[in-house]
């Protein structure tokens, strides 16, 4: 007798933590199915993912928020969990086009629940953020420090879903786990998938790298005037290969029936708080490249601070991130390395 292996659909796998995930689950052994519509991710990124783990996911090309395409393939195939990670994820555009944010996060979400509902054994990981913590008022933040208003309509959609989320698990037999990431940065240590955003960067590390390379003329750092040490943004730096190994984590968790609430929620961080201008210090030391940089205004929707205590997941996930800083910037560095080669011999 034959055993069935374990259907996984990544939404959004195409995407930058979503396809180191894929790559992971891969090649842990479970049969992936891949959903995305490319509206911020690549086609390149599949072929990239085979290249790696050595076979392709099934995929998908589909708009989350087309109700009729999700229903044909929910149809046709049956999944034992689903990671979600589909969504818009730029602070800065959420805040100047908040209908476009609400519009797609929310209803890819909601329909995927739909579909779900008529699939009850599948189990749920949700992609959330650290952004549900607003603007804390003491650091580290763990899973009881309270949910605020987060800063931006990005951060919002990630609140107002885990709670759509903890709501139907409330009601229904379904089991999920929200993994709140910290700041993912970094690329799988084949320098063949990373983060690569459609037109201009919104977050630091790529454009870092794009500076660094000759890309960018010139680095802008939001704000020097925070009430931190160096008057700078603090955040927790977490490479993007631990949190796609959380997911195998949370994944395992769900299906082996480990949880002990319907709806769990765990941090994914290191604990440490680095600095913008400790990042960019340390990106220096890490890879031999000078950076000049300007001080710009603050940006809208930007926190001063939010760290991590991620004790809750090392000790019930059993999960800990592995990677230094120095680690996840020169991976970063070694894939913007790898896109530029490809551009000059293409």
């Amino acid at each position: 007798m034959t055993t069935r292996k374990t259907n996984i659909l990544v939404t959004g796998g195409a995407g930058y933590i979503g396809s180191h995930t894929v790559v992971e689950l891969l090649q842990s052994g479970y049969n992936v199915f891949v959903l995305d519509d490319f509206s911020n991710s690549h086609h390149d990124v599949i072929t990239a993912i085979g290249k790696i783990a050595g076979q392709q996911p099934v995929f998908f090309e589909c708009d989350m928020c087309d109700r009729s395409a999700m229903e044909n393939i929910f149809a046709s195939h049956r999944f034992d969990a689903v990671i979600h990670f589909a969504a818009r994820k730029a602070v800065g555009e959420s805040v100047e086009q908040p209908v476009k944010y609400y519009r797609n996060n929310i209803v890819s979400l909601l329909n995927l629940l739909d579909m779900m509902h008529e699939q009850p054994q599948a189990k749920l990981v949700f992609s959330s953020s650290c952004a549900v913590y607003g603007n804390p008022a003491r650091n580290p933040v763990d899973e009881q420090t309270p949910v605020t208003r987060p800063a931006s309509p990005y951060g919002n959609t990630k609140k107002v879903g885990e709670e759509i989320i903890e709501d139907v698990c409330n009601t229904s037999s379904l089991k999920a786990i929200a993994l709140r990431y910290f700041n993912p940065i970094g690329a799988h240590h084949t320098a063949l998938i990373g983060e690569l955003p459609f037109g201009k960067p919104n977050n630091l590390v790529p454009v870092i790298t794009r500076t660094c390379i000759g890309k960018n003329e010139a680095l802008q750092v939001f704000g020097d005037d925070y009430p931190t040490p160096d008057g700078t943004c603090i955040r927790d730096y977490i490479h993007v290969s631990d949190v796609a190994l959380a997911h195998i984590v949370a994944v395992e968790r769900l299906l082996q029936k480990k949880s002990t609430e319907a709806c769990e929620v765990f941090n994914l961080g290191t604990g440490n708080g680095v600095s913008v201008k400790e990042l960019i210090s340390t990106f220096e030391k890490a890879t031999g490249c000078k950076l000049e940089y300007t001080i710009a205004p603050r940006r809208a929707g930007d926190a001063e601070a939010v760290y991590a205590n991620t004790e809750h997941a090392n000790k019930v996930l059993g999960w800990k991130a592995q990677h230094t800083l120095e680690d996840m910037l020169r991976s970063a560095w070694a894939w913007e390395q790898h896109l530029n080669a490809i551009t000059v011999n293409s």
